[in-house]
């Protein structure tokens, strides 16, 4: 198993209503996982959340969390997939939920700035 596939598995154990989303990618992948998939629909369901009225069903800040303190591992693999396919999706400012970007962690806020410059 590859540093992304783990990301994934550790994602799911660490946010257990990521489950479902999950076993989907599993199923339409023949067994298998894609983590740059999963992450892009990952922030959309991070974003759901973040914009629903009481918050949805998804703990967003949960998911953040974890995604800062694998970040702050440095492991290239995973900086790659938590920038290029959660970071890279956020809203740009003036969309809905761009404020979700103030929430972001010292190293998932640093790594934000150096690809979206202006938000």
């Amino acid at each position: 198993m590859n540093s992304g596939e783990q990301l994934v598995l550790d994602l799911v154990a660490h946010v257990p209503e990521l489950e479902d989303l999950y076993e989907s990618h599993v199923f339409n992948e023949n067994g298998e996982v894609l983590p740059h998939v999963f992450f892009w629909d990952v922030t959309q369901e991070v974003m759901d959340s973040f914009l629903a009225p009481r918050g949805g069903t998804l703990d967003w800040r949960k998911v953040l969390d974890f995604l800062e303190v694998r970040l702050k591992r440095g492991v290239p693999e995973v900086d790659e997939i938590i920038v290029t396919s959660f970071l890279n999706y956020l809203p740009y400012p003036g969309s809905p939920g761009h404020e979700i970007t103030e929430s972001l962690g010292p190293v998932m806020s640093q790594r934000f700035t150096r690809i979206r410059p202006t938000g």
